[in-house]
């Protein structure tokens, strides 16, 4: 699977709570982070994946988050 599908099915997942690249990159063992960065940022705009500073819903930390309306 890729990067990407699984970070889908992570938001998925977890919707509507927002997550961080870092909780994410953690959450699905990836590394570098900025895989999971360029990842989500690919799915902006479609199937309602949106990001944006906000708390994340397993950090509980303002940061740039990611999530799925």
């Amino acid at each position: 699977m890729t990067a990407l599908h699984n970070i889908e099915q992570l938001l998925a997942r977890l919707a509507p709570g927002p997550i961080c690249d870092d909780r994410m990159a953690r959450t699905l063992g990836r590394s570098p982070r900025k895989n999971v960065d360029h990842a989500a940022c690919e799915m902006l705009g479609r199937d309602g994946f949106e990001r944006r500073k906000d708390t994340g819903s397993l950090c509980a930390e303002i940061r740039l988050v990611t999530r799925q309306r």
